[in-house]
């Protein structure tokens, strides 16, 4: 595991920056901000993965808002019986779709019933069809942005797990900061060199990402194989 203090180290090393040059400080937080956004929004990472029961719906209104917390929301549950505990209520699942079915099927909010489809809005909010009988609670699960690594938050889930992927993604950054992209630079190669490492990289972060949801080979946890020679069949 590498905390903040490492991690700042080795990208001082790395890019030959002297800790006291007054730029470095103002340009790291744009570095971090670069390397996760860019394997966040690259990577689909269960360790982003959030649930939140916090949204209740009022009866004959067909509109939920979603917390904005939410970057992509992939599904949604109506949980009953109604004013249940989450942790033992049964869920029922909203199968997602467009406006223009909900307003198709369900254009009247009178006429209710229990939730059974969605259709995102905008990024927050939904619309469900039918509206809903009851004062329901809704179970919405998606992606959120974790906190960044700063001098507070000294360890997350890509410094922990991901290390060589983030360094390589902030070497992009810093590679552009130092203007070590063009023909007439010192080192012409260095930005597109961590590039390639960087896809490397990726490659087999997203196989291990695609084991941890069973969506490997077969649709199974294990990592892809070469095929058994001879093969049985």
């Amino acid at each position: 595991m590498v905390d903040y203090t490492t991690y700042v180290a080795q990208l001082e090393n790395m890019i030959v920056m002297d800790a006291a040059d007054a730029d470095f400080p103002v340009v790291l937080p744009a570095i971090i901000n670069y390397a996760e956004m860019r394997i966040y929004r690259e990577l689909d990472l269960i360790s982003t993965i959030f649930r939140d029961t916090s949204v209740s719906l009022t009866t004959a209104n067909p509109n939920a808002a979603f917390p904005e917390t939410f970057v992509v929301v992939q599904g949604v549950n109506v949980l009953t019986p109604i004013a249940t505990d989450p942790a033992i209520a049964a869920r029922n699942p909203l199968v997602p779709t467009s406006k223009e079915v909900i307003y198709a099927l369900w254009g009247n909010p009178n006429a209710t019933g229990l939730p059974q489809m969605y259709a995102m809005v905008d990024q927050w909010n939904a619309i469900l069809g039918p509206s809903p009988d009851n004062f329901y609670t809704l179970e919405v699960y998606g992606t959120q942005r974790p906190e960044p690594l700063s001098v507070s938050n000294t360890t997350t889930f890509l410094t922990t797990y991901l290390y060589d992927l983030f360094l390589a993604a902030s070497m992009v950054f810093a590679s552009g900061y130092m203007r070590n992209f063009g023909a007439q630079t010192s080192d012409p190669q260095m930005s597109s060199s961590w590039e390639q490492q960087y896809q490397t990289l990726k490659g087999s972060a997203n196989i291990e990402e695609l084991r941890k949801k069973s969506w490997s080979d077969a649709w199974t946890a294990f990592a892809p194989t070469p095929l058994a020679q001879p093969p049985r069949g």
